[in-house]
């Protein structure tokens, strides 16, 4: 260990007038008290003078030694893991990282981590926070082995998503000079793989179903105009006609089922940007128009003066709302009128809400079918939705798009009195502002 040299003159006695002044109550007191014990004749006056002298190096000696010596215990008695370095370390891993000590106690860990698992609290045990059976089986072996694990769990909190974890043991400095292995935990979100793996299986089954009846339409009347009606002017005519609304429904049904698996990949991130569902649904009402007074409808929308804001993806919430209004002017057109109302309400769970509702006069649909309408591919009279050009995708695509917004659809319906579909979506802060969409 290195020797500190004795500090060169200049600088020992430099400090002497700040020791004394520091020192002064003490040589005070020393002096009155062996003033007195001079005067009461205890005490002769060399003796006095010798304590006193004694008492005044003792206080005025700079005691640096000592001060050096206490400063490299106190760097020695913090442990080499817990250090600033560490922590920053952890707090710049871009994934969920969490740093443990060999009983499974959280030395650091990062914001991702926090927000992941907000029951995670340093110092305190992670398998209190982490309980999903699968973390705290690979934490143990890790533990007891010190070997790395690994392991795949689905994590349904606050929604669906597909976790990696990946426990590897650190070998780290101890106090006195031995190795100790802490446990690093990352946590990899798989869950955009997941989606598209899901997302190419769901295309090829729904595509496989729906698109083999107006492919076989296709392929019939190809063949009947490369043979009996090849010379047939009007035959010819009718059939490339139903063709193509044939291959104009297969188009629209490629378009949602696509829309439907990108709104499932990104079912998991919520939007985070301002938008504003009055000026939404004036462009949807507006947009409609032109359908509505082909079927000889009304469409009567109701809304506050002033915007209202909620946290949306605007190009998605515009589909909601055109799929909710289309179907109400398609298949409800008997009741010559449909209502559109936003208005504000409050969430079972006390907290604001829009509320977005389309009102039908038509027929009503029947109960058993109501809890299956968001179903894919679910109709309840399938020849009239085709014939109307459905794809049986509309309430599907309009479910998942409220639920990666934080919402929920309900629908009522009474048999002769219309139906009503309700999007209820949580408010932006005060609902009021301008919209930043």
């Amino acid at each position: 260990m290195a020797i500190e040299a004795p500090p060169s003159s200049p600088s020992f006695f430099s400090p002497w007038p700040e020791r004394l002044r520091h020192s002064a109550v003490v040589l005070l007191v020393a002096g009155l008290a062996l003033s007195t014990l001079v005067v009461v004749d205890e005490l002769s006056p060399l003796r006095a003078a010798m304590v006193f002298a004694c008492i005044a190096a003792a206080a005025l000696v700079p005691w640096r030694l000592h001060h050096a010596a206490a400063s490299r215990e106190d760097v020695r008695g913090v442990n080499p893991v817990e250090t600033a370095a560490v922590s920053a370390v952890v707090a710049g891993m871009p994934d969920p990282a969490v740093l443990l000590d060999r009983a499974g106690r959280v030395i650091h860990l990062n914001a991702a981590a926090a927000q992941m698992a907000p029951a995670l609290r340093k110092n305190e045990l992670a398998q209190f926070a982490l309980r999903s059976p699968e973390i705290i089986t690979a934490l143990r072996e890790a533990i007891a082995t010190t070997e790395p694990r690994r392991a795949n769990y689905l994590d349904h909190v606050p929604v669906d998503r597909w976790m990696e974890l990946t426990i590897t043991p650190v070998p780290v400095p101890t106090l006195f000079g031995g190795v100790d292995k802490c446990m690093l935990m990352t946590f990899h979100d798989q869950t955009p793989l997941r989606r598209v793996e899901e997302m190419r299986a769901d295309f090829v089954a729904n595509a496989s179903h729906e698109l083999r009846t107006p492919l076989a339409a296709l392929l019939g009347f190809i063949e009947t105009l490369q043979g009996t009606a090849k010379d047939d002017v009007a035959a010819r005519e009718k059939f490339l006609s139903i063709m193509q609304a044939q291959a104009t429904r297969m188009a629209r049904l490629i378009d949602d089922l696509l829309s439907l698996s990108r709104i499932e990949l990104n079912a998991h991130l919520r939007p985070d940007k301002q938008v504003d569902l009055v000026a939404i649904l004036r462009q949807v009402a507006d947009g409609l128009q032109t359908l509505a007074r082909d079927r000889d409808v009304a469409v009567v929308t109701s809304a506050p003066s002033g915007p209202l804001l909620v946290l949306g993806d605007r190009d998605e919430l515009i589909r909601v709302f055109e799929n909710l209004v289309e179907n109400a002017l398609k298949y409800a057109a008997s009741g010559k009128r449909v209502d559109i109302a936003l208005a504000l309400g409050e969430a079972a769970s006390g907290k604001p809400e829009a509320r977005v509702a389309v009102r039908d006069h038509g027929p009503g649909i029947a109960p058993e079918h109501l809890p299956r309408l968001t179903e894919r591919f679910y109709r309840v009279d399938v020849s009239e939705s085709r014939a109307q050009g459905g794809t049986g995708l509309g309430l599907a695509l309009v479910k998942h798009i409220l639920n990666r917004h934080g919402g929920r659809l309900t629908i009522e319906s009474v048999l002769g009195q219309g139906a009503t579909f309700t999007a209820h979506l949580p408010i932006a802060g005060s609902g009021r502002g301008s919209e930043a969409g």
